[in-house]
């Protein structure tokens, strides 16, 4: 009993300090924001509240940005902004003199044209695969099957993995002596060499990639087909709709404000391609796989020479791409519920 009533009164003296400690924290924030408050006025004070998220939004985002538009313009491999001499538009000129923009070989910076053309075929076919997979797999999960729940989860679950560990697993399924070919000779044929032949790792890009984000906008996807009022579908029913139908006259037309958001993401997210292609094929087999972010990483950081102007020049160049894409998707969207 003595011990019990010993371990009560340490307790309580461990909860009037911690209380002590708590109201004396409590008083000063309410002195401080109360002073502020005095000064500013109530209208103010969102602004305190948003203030810290500004400042890591400038430190890490926008004064980035701003120097990229520094490096840009100028030349050198020094680092410092104040050391490199100013050049004018000379990175822009270099990256787009070309006899023919249809010939890479034919560019004075024919890496970057072959980057170019590259994420070119890289976003029509994994935006394209990416939206239909996610499309049909929302459709499947919004129906009554068994394990619903469970399903739904695994089709996230690749969302939750690290892009470069995802390239590391698949990378080693398909290595010439991986688990794929492995089963390939078990079966008796012969080997594929994924990694070194381009069209195979091209395809094997895109596959990952799909396989690895489609979660995520099946998400998305899944949310607007939950919004769909179900007396649409009892409606139609009633009126002898088939499926196609209902498809196309009800479940589409409804789910095109989810879709275009997927379709900017997955476009913008595509055309910034890197960690999974970086870890699976490095942009080999020669240049089968080289990606417009991954030219600018070697321009930037991976080069002896560090061409910081000509990479960050290249960055500028791809966010006018981007931002002239979600313009125009977007002005469709507004015509397409205009004429609604």
């Amino acid at each position: 009993m003595t011990v019990q009533a010993s371990g009560k009164s340490i307790k309580d003296v461990f909860d009037q300090i911690s209380t002590a400690i708590l109201n004396f924290f409590v008083s000063i924030l309410d002195w401080i924001f109360g002073t502020l408050q005095r000064w500013i006025g109530i209208g103010g004070m969102p602004y305190v509240f948003v203030l810290p998220n500004l400042l890591i939004f400038g430190i890490f985002i926008l004064f980035p940005m701003l120097l990229n538009f520094v490096y840009a313009f100028t030349g050198g491999i020094d680092f410092f902004p104040d050391q490199r001499p100013f050049v004018g538009t000379a990175n822009f000129e270099q990256l787009l003199t070309c006899e023919s923009f249809l010939d890479p070989n034919t560019c004075r910076e024919d890496l970057f044209w072959r980057a170019i053309f590259n994420t070119a075929g890289y976003v029509v076919f994994q935006v394209a695969l990416m939206v239909v997979a996610s499309l049909v797999t929302a459709v499947v999960l919004n129906r009554k099957i068994k394990a619903r729940g469970f399903f739904r989860s695994v089709y996230f679950y690749p969302v939750l993995l690290s892009p470069i560990v995802v390239a590391l697993i698949w990378k080693w399924v398909l290595q010439e002596n991986g688990l794929f070919n492995g089963i390939l000779v078990a079966l008796g044929s012969d080997k594929i060499p994924f990694l070194v032949d381009a069209q195979w790792a091209r395809f094997w890009v895109v596959v990952i990639s799909v396989w690895a984000f489609m979660g995520f906008y099946t998400l998305i996807l899944l949310a607007g087909l939950q919004a769909i009022p179900a007396d649409l579908y009892e409606a139609a029913s009633i009126d002898g709709a088939n499926n196609w139908n209902t498809f196309f006259k009800i479940t589409l037309p409804l789910l095109m404000p989810s879709m275009v958001v997927v379709l900017v993401l997955s476009l913008i997210r595509a055309v910034q391609i890197f960690d999974v292609v970086f870890a699976f094929t490095g942009g080999g087999p020669g240049t089968a796989t080289l990606y417009l972010v991954q030219y600018i990483y070697s321009k930037g950081f991976a080069s002896p020479s560090r061409q910081f102007g000509l990479a960050a020049a290249a960055s500028l160049i791809m966010a006018g791409v981007l931002i002239v894409l979600t313009l125009v998707q977007q002005a469709a969207r507004g015509e397409e519920e205009g004429v609604r």
